[in-house]
């Protein structure tokens, strides 16, 4: 099966973040973002069907949004990404409307960037269509800055990514807008989200982001000053501060169960400890083991402490068995469960081994009770 083409971006091991991009230009129009946002997240730019390196048959006339978005799904299905953060702008933030109406336990959280629930009608993108489909896409692309940029500003990478676009591919991407309309279901998506408009955007205006936000329950809008329709190419720092504030929510709370679970006390410590060398580490286990495995409700917590405290007398972590042994108390374990967990792990990680976190779990229990 034909997968559109991609580019990926920060450790695996980080949440995933997938990226879409506006009709005619390809994943260069994330270049002053996504270096930023795979500090700590997985960032997967795709590229449109005919644009970059996706093949141009992957979609025919008449495609749909639903269409691309199924694109997009496959992708991730093959990345092995099953539940992920999405920002698009224009086309590729339909596409992600799309998802989050559809496919809501796809997508975690969504930032949907100069764009809209509707795209002004069918008659303009079919006309679109029809010209593309007899001239081809040089005379187009003459009036890119004009359409994506505010006077004075182009990148020429993305003027040339539009001119080098495949017509066909190009034309088909039109019938998709000429056929979007989601207004009527926007009150259906439940995924936290965020509206960035361009202020001087004369594609999809501000008003066209504040309809859905609107609409959207708990959405919040952002409008930059000075950016056209290419936001996130024209005004990379406004764009990339407020994808941080929306997807930071893992952090935040990852840091509210670390704090749930370890105490204030040894979180306060640990970031008295923390240096500019260690930040990123403080800041990846905050995101992912605390915002992200220990806030699975598939397990209770109780149940991860007991796995967490075999897991350290295996590897002879005795200092971090210290502090899980207080971690599970905290999560509700008795003195009696931690001993027997301990007793389990004599048979499976080694007698000695155990010893020694029997003494540990001993001073720290006396240590508790006094």
């Amino acid at each position: 099966m034909k997968l559109l083409d991609h580019r990926a971006e920060g450790p695996v091991s980080a949440p995933p973040l997938l990226l879409g991009p506006s009709l005619g230009t390809s994943s260069a129009l994330w270049d002053k973002v996504a270096p930023e946002l795979s500090i700590t997240h997985r960032v997967v730019r795709w590229e449109l069907p005919g644009h970059g390196g996706s093949a141009a048959d992957l979609i025919g006339a008449g495609a749909t949004v639903g269409d691309l978005a199924g694109l997009v799904l496959a992708l991730a299905d093959s990345l092995g990404i099953e539940r992920f953060a999405y920002a698009g702008v224009s086309l590729g933030g339909a596409v992600g409307l799309h998802l989050a109406v559809h496919h809501p336990e796809r997508v975690g959280s969504l930032a949907v960037i100069c764009s809209s629930a509707h795209f002004n009608g069918a008659k303009p993108w079919e006309e679109r269509a029809a010209l593309v489909r007899r001239e081809g896409l040089a005379g187009l692309a003459e009036s890119a800055n004009a359409r994506w940029f505010t006077p004075g500003f182009t990148v020429p990478e993305l003027v040339r990514d539009h001119r080098d676009a495949d017509p066909g591919a190009y034309a088909a991407c039109c019938d998709a807008l000429a056929a979007f309309d989601l207004r009527d279901r926007l009150a259906e998506i439940s995924s936290p989200t965020l509206l960035i408009a361009g202020r001087e955007d004369p594609a999809t205006p501000p008003v066209h982001l504040r309809e859905i936000a609107d609409a959207v329950p708990g959405a919040a809008l952002v409008e930059i000053p000075g950016a056209s329709h290419l936001a996130p190419a024209q005004c990379p720092e406004a764009v990339l501060t407020a994808l941080r504030a929306h997807f930071d929510g893992g952090a935040r709370r990852g840091m509210e169960v670390r704090r749930e679970v370890l105490g204030d006390a040894h979180v306060e410590r640990a970031q008295a400890r923390q240096t500019p060398f260690t930040a990123r580490f403080q800041d990846f286990i905050s995101r992912y083991a605390w915002g992200e495995i220990w806030t699975d409700p598939t397990l209770t917590r109780r149940e991860r402490s007991m796995i967490t405290l075999t897991a350290l007398v295996a590897h002879g972590h005795y200092d971090e068995l210290a502090m899980h042994v207080r971690a599970a108390l905290r999560n509700g374990l008795t003195p009696d469960e931690i001993g027997a967990v301990l007793l389990q792990t004599a048979v499976y990680c080694g007698v000695p081994a155990a010893n020694s976190a029997f003494a540990t779990a001993q001073r720290v229990l006396a240590e508790e009770e006094g």
